[in-house]
């Protein structure tokens, strides 16, 4: 495994240089190896850095690391952990530094070591050299570490090098707002006094409900960077809208931010001969000085800021509230004799949650119409103050699909703002306010957009796949048909991820797109009519599924859904988890364009498993364990929502609901999944594990169980002997260890486990603790076994068993009589056969087969090696008793 990992309190050169050493080393990790600073942990929350899938400590096998690729550092006692690794024989060690050899303790196979500004410059010109193009996302992050080490290009250290990385890394579309947004800039003296002056010459000006703040100065000579102090004075003030005039010798210099859609400053200095954006702008005047200027500019923001309109404005009133106590049935009464589609669900007249018709409806149907409210309401929603403005309501309603925003003042419950509301709003010609279009550009552009994906396709997916999806793209063009990539696809993609298991959803006739689609590249499909889906079969046997846009609806809890057509919306909906509900346009202009309409970005930025809807679990319970094995998966955890909904649904009893087999398949997906144990002692938590049976649970010593058999496994990988393990099944001895002969019994009935399966679960589990238990009594009595009765005591479990005994063993003689089993002993034979016999002499009967054992027995105690040896036995010991010859 090969690592990249930087010094402890790792800053922007030590995060911008492990990004461009993982484009000279793909395959590798990159781990940080102790702590960050604050503004480089500020970055991480604010910025889509998880696409670059940076890993901790923990989830690294230390003992697995083969090459370790340090940046920034060449001292041993300043990279954490990785001090051991580093010296430990048969690492590579290949480092990447600035600084000066000084206390510099470690040594490289590869080294690549430059007296320049930063490590980022070092690799800057690996890239240049070698024809490596960074990203515009990899270039910003690598320009943020090159500015702070060098001071932004200031610095007595920077040197012509780190110039012409700056200018490498720009032309490669490294975003300086962003850079800006979060290094600290020094001012000079000069800048100093300036904004000092602007801070004393505030004041403000309100222009229709908004607050302008004005600053003003004059100066008899020129200072550089008005548009950076603008920003500071911005920042220090917390200004929604500044305008910053200052007379410089003969000249105005005017500089304009805004943060409200409302206050376009492009338009304002654009008065002035100037302009710009909505949000940042400039100009200069030549004929007019400071005092008309100042003069003028409240008449021209009259006529360029339009009106704010707040939650208070918006707002419906009174707001019509349901206790948390009442029941769904009185709910489902109340949102009809009112006419609405969502209320708020207070408690002592506190607002706790959210409840919605569509929510109620659908759990009266289910049969849950006794139940309260309480169970199945959105908890913990976002609300707002009469003062709130309308970009954040819409930030609220639209983006975080919160159909109802409570208006609260001084925490009393005074209206509540609707999507009917907002939409009224937006018809009547309100502008679109997201605030991401209002505001500067900043570390939000670093979200992926459409290029980005296109680009990430481009450097992550194998050459092939990606000219199979424009291919599909062009075909559904050709037949008038949307197509789609969606799913865990394109969720790993953009967690960088491996997953090549495409899955297509096409708006419209899927079938009938998947039989085009194999006509024009000679591949095989699969059709299903009934759910409308296929699989296109490639000649070299990859798979691709392909299903029409379609929703689903369940007539009762834990039953199969029902489906019909639907969009792509609805299709997506439908889904487990919001994780999985991206979708990406393969149409032709369209390629690259990524659909969210569930927030599924911002719930893989936050690490959060999160249900669509608050009936996802009651109406398939077994997503309850898709939530544990993807959480374990990822590394995420649920949203509180969710993991609330999961645990009343394992309260109500809903998985009892499920058929067996469909429990036992969601339970072997989990064991398959890389560390099953996390996701054993997850359920074990969760009470899912209860479901299958009352006494399965996950005891101290399970951990050490699963530990072993991982060992186990591992071993037996390395040994290539051919014969088929199924790993699955070993965790799953593992996890029922506990259960004795009539709870797995039980177990097996719940789960309606296969024949095939309950052989080996009952029957030969209970034999292989009989003989487990008679080869930890010889192992305590310290008489070591010979070979004949270990094969004696193993021959005929199967690898599963073999692997779980070496497992289940407090003993390490055991396990080794076990290994000497696999590796050596199972495969030894005697030379001479049942033919052999009688072609000796001997009378055909019971006898052949004790004379084969007797060989057999010998062959492996070492007494006969050969043919000729075992005929000389069977002479000695049966040709001379007249029964056993012919």
């Amino acid at each position: 495994m090969d690592v990249i990992t930087t010094h402890v309190n790792a800053d922007f050169d030590c995060l911008g240089a492990m990004v461009a050493a993982r484009r000279l080393y793909p395959e590798a990790e990159m781990v940080f190896a102790g702590s960050q600073e604050k503004s480089l942990r500020e970055f991480f929350l604010r910025s889509a850095v998880y696409a670059f899938g940076i890993k901790r400590v923990r989830d690294i096998d230390l003992k697995q690391v083969t090459r370790l690729i340090l940046v920034d550092v060449r001292q041993s006692d300043r990279i954490g952990p990785f001090e051991e690794v580093a010296r430990r024989p048969g690492v590579e060690l290949h480092i990447y530094d600035h600084h000066p050899e000084g206390q510099a303790d470690l040594r490289g196979s590869v080294e690549q070591i430059e007296p320049v500004g930063a490590t980022v410059t070092v690799l800057s010109h690996l890239f240049m050299e070698r024809g490596i193009d960074p990203t515009p996302e990899e270039a910003t992050v690598m320009m943020l570490g090159l500015y702070e080490d060098t001071g932004s290009l200031l610095f007595s250290s920077t040197t012509g090098r780190d110039y012409q990385a700056a200018a490498f890394l720009l032309s490669r579309g490294a975003n300086l707002n962003v850079v800006a947004d979060f290094l600290v800039q020094e001012l000079t003296s000069a800048q100093v006094a300036l904004l000092h002056s602007l801070i004393e010459s505030r004041s403000y000006l309100n222009v229709h409900g908004i607050d302008v703040c004005i600053a003003h100065a004059a100066i008899d000579h020129y200072v550089a960077d008005l548009a950076v102090l603008a920003h500071k004075l911005k920042d220090m003030e917390n200004l929604d809208v500044l305008i910053v005039a200052v007379r410089m010798g003969d000249r105005i210099f005017l500089v304009g931010r805004s943060r409200l859609p409302e206050v376009h400053v492009g338009e304002i200095l654009g008065e002035f001969g100037g302009g710009g954006h909505a949000f940042a702008a400039a100009g200069t005047v030549r004929d007019l000085t400071l005092v008309q200027v100042l003069d003028r500019l409240p008449e021209v923001l009259r006529r360029h800021v339009r009106p704010a309109l707040d939650a208070g404005r918006l707002m419906s009133t009174p707001a019509k509230a349901i206790p948390r106590a009442t029941s769904i049935a009185r709910a489902r009464e109340f949102l009809t004799r009112y006419n609405i589609s969502a209320a708020p669900v207070v408690e002592a007249e506190k607002v706790v949650g959210l409840i919605s018709r569509q929510v109620v409806e659908r759990a009266a149907h289910h049969g849950l119409g006794d139940l309260p409210v309480s169970e199945y309401m959105f908890a913990d929603p976002s609300t707002a103050t009469p003062a709130t403005a309308i970009d954040e309501l819409q930030e609220l309603i639209v983006d975080r699909n919160q159909r109802l925003v409570p208006v609260l003042d001084d925490g009393r419950l005074v209206g509540v703002v609707s999507r009917t509301d907002l939409l009224r709003h937006l018809a009547a010609g309100a502008r679109q306010t997201r605030r991401v279009l209002a505001e500067e550009p900043s570390a939000q552009t670093l979200t992926l957009k459409r290029k980005d994906i296109a680009r990430l396709m481009k450097e992550r997916l194998p050459g092939p796949i990606l000219a199979m999806l424009r291919e599909m793209g062009e075909v559904g063009a050709s037949l008038g048909l949307k197509v789609y990539a969606v799913g865990g696809f394109l969720r790993d993609l953009l967690l960088q991820k491996e997953n090549l298991d495409v899955d297509i959803v096409v708006e419209g006739d899927g079938i009938a797109f998947a039989v085009e689609y194999a006509r024009r590249t000679d591949s095989r499909v699969r059709t299903h009519r009934k759910f409308g889906t296929a699989v296109i079969i490639f000649p070299d046997g990859f798979k691709v599924d392909v299903a029409s846009t379609r929703r689903e609806y369940y007539l009762a809890p834990g039953a199969l859904p029902t489906v019909e057509g639907a969009s792509l919306r609805h299709d997506l909906y439908r889904r487990d988890f919001t994780i999985n509900t991206l979708a990406l346009s393969l149409d032709g202009e369209r390629f690259g364009e990524l659909l969210d309409f569930f927030g599924a970005q911002r719930d893989l930025r936050e690490q959060a498993i999160r249900v669509l809807h608050n009936l996802s679990f009651v109406e398939d319970p077994t997503r309850m364990f898709r939530a544990v094995r993807f959480e374990q998966r990822l590394d995420f955890r649920l949203g509180m929502q969710t993991e609330q909904l999961l645990k009343s649904a394992v309260r109500m009893g809903f998985l009892e609901r499920v058929r067996g087999p469909r429990l036992f398949n969601e339970l072997s997906i989990i064991l398959k999944e890389h560390a099953p144990f996390r996701a054993a002692a997850r359920m074990a938590e969760l009470d899912l594990l209860k479901c299958i049976h009352p006494a399965l649970k996950v005891r101290e010593t399970t951990g050490r169980l699963f530990d072993q058999a991982d060992r186990a496994l591992h071993w037996h990988d390395l040994l290539y002997t051919g014969k088929e393990c199924r790993r699955w099944v070993v965790y799953s001895l593992c996890l029922f260890e506990s259960l004795d002969h009539d709870a797995l019994t039980g177990v097996c009935a719940r789960l309606q486990i296969p024949t095939r399966y309950r052989g080996l679960y009952l029957g030969e589990r209970e034999e292989a603790h009989r003989t487990l238990s008679v080869m930890e009594r010889r192992a305590a009595r310290k008489r070591p076994p010979r070979a004949s009765e270990i094969h004696g005591w193993l021959q005929g479990f199967s690898e599963e068993i073999l692997l779980y005994l070496m497992a289940r063993t407090v003993r390490e003689e055991v396990r080794r009589w076990v290994s000497q089993f696999i590796t050596h002993l199972r495969e030894v034979r005697p030379a001479l056969g049942g033919k052999d016999l009688l072609a000796l002499g001997l009378v055909p009967g019971p006898v052949l087969k004790e004379v084969l054992a007797e060989l057999l027995a010998a062959r492996l105690d070492g007494k006969v090696g050969s043919r000729s040896e075992e005929e000389a036995l069977v002479r000695k010991k049966h040709m001379s008793s007249p029964s056993r010859r012919r």
